[in-house]
């Protein structure tokens, strides 16, 4: 007599398919960075992206101390590395590209920023990711109230993800 299979279970799936294509380039060596899907689980989290009609590009480049400083001087005229930069693309007149933009993350400045502050490097990886999409969607903290509005959204998007307050 045969034995009979049980059917097969498929993975349950998405309520909405990930239009959001991600590419990372670690140029800071392996330790303490992240893998491509936690950066991208922190981005899935963000309500503006979960609502995107049509597939968008974000990149995201890893780097050390010498070349975040030699960007942040560059692109801010800031002779110091920083933990995270934003460059946001701007199409050309009548180009319809759906890449967002880039950001540039320092990891010995998250690293040492998290040791600091006494924080998970882990989360603040997750806090800076976070913080750069938002400034490649327009948000900023130029002003109090402009402020307040990104450290809220920052502040939801996190608690989402089980991510403490960073700015407690």
């Amino acid at each position: 007599m045969a034995a009979e299979r049980a059917p097969r279970k498929r993975p349950a799936a998405r309520k909405t398919a990930p239009k959001l294509c991600l590419w990372l380039k670690n140029e800071a060596g392996r330790k303490g960075v992240p893998m491509l899907r936690s950066f991208e689980r922190w981005l899935a989290a963000i309500p503006e992206l979960q609502r995107l009609r049509s597939w968008t590009e974000l990149n995201i480049l890893i780097v050390g101390t010498t070349a975040g400083r030699r960007y942040n001087r560059q692109f801010r005229g800031r002779d110091y590395a920083t933990n995270v930069l934003s460059f946001p693309y701007e199409a050309a007149p009548g180009e319809h590209s759906g890449l967002l933009g880039d950001l540039v993350i320092c990891a010995p400045v998250v690293a040492r920023e998290a040791r600091e502050q006494g924080k998970d490097p882990r989360d603040h990886y997750a806090h800076m990711t976070i913080h750069g999409a938002l400034h490649l969607l327009g948000y900023d903290h130029e002003d109090d109230a402009d402020a307040d509005r990104m450290e809220a959204l920052e502040r939801a998007v996190l608690a989402s993800l089980g991510i403490a307050d960073p700015y407690a």
